[in-house]
């Protein structure tokens, strides 16, 4: 079993689809395996694999990807229920517990001390301009700060937001236990 966090890029906005996720469609899936211990990308082309390495996951990590990358992914594969997958959602955690949903920049900010490399937008931009490095390493960059969060969390039970206007930082709680999918035992009806 594998824990697998991961990041959607998009090759259009919603100013150019309205406001069905499902019409945006992938340009990359930036992830990384607990496992192998390594970040891989997959292009639009590779999308096989990625749900590959999904079915394969004891637990999905990532940011916003309840509400915005599933979305996205699930038109690549009806028949694969994202939903179904043990998900951790950072966003959606925290969003619970600060009452909004907070922007994966400011907390990287605040408990990292990192920011963010782009923007949705610029990816979109580089999409489009054939700059696939240039979006792979972006995107990657992403999953290296979710990552990151998912393992300072784990570890301290704590993240940290800038709040108010003197963007002080403040910790807020978090319980990121492990889980393991329920494994299902088949009983022999012959001994």
């Amino acid at each position: 079993m594998d824990e697998l966090v991961f990041d959607v890029e998009t090759k259009e906005q919603f100013s150019d689809v309205g406001r069905d996720s499902a019409r945006l469609g992938i340009s990359v899936v930036g992830a990384y395996s607990y496992r192998t211990g390594e970040y891989r990308c997959y292009l639009e082309s590779e999308l096989e694999e990625f749900f590959e390495a999904l079915r394969g996951a004891s637990r999905v990590i990532g940011y916003n990807i309840k509400h915005f990358d599933y979305s996205v992914l699930q038109p690549y594969r009806p028949d694969f229920r994202l939903r179904a997958l043990p998900t951790l959602d950072l966003m959606e955690e925290a969003a619970k517990i600060l009452g909004f949903r907070p922007r994966l920049n400011d907390l990287a900010k605040a408990t990292l001390g990192v920011s963010k490399s782009g923007s949705g937008l610029e990816a979109i931009r580089w999409f489009r301009e054939g700059k696939i490095e240039q979006l792979k390493s972006y995107c990657l960059d992403d999953v290296k700060i979710t990552k990151e969060l998912y393992e300072f969390g784990k570890r301290h039970g704590h993240l940290l937001i800038e709040k108010g206007i003197t963007r002080q930082a403040e910790q807020f709680p978090v319980s990121w236990k492990d889980f393991k999918r329920e494994e299902v035992r088949q009983v022999s009806l012959f001994g």
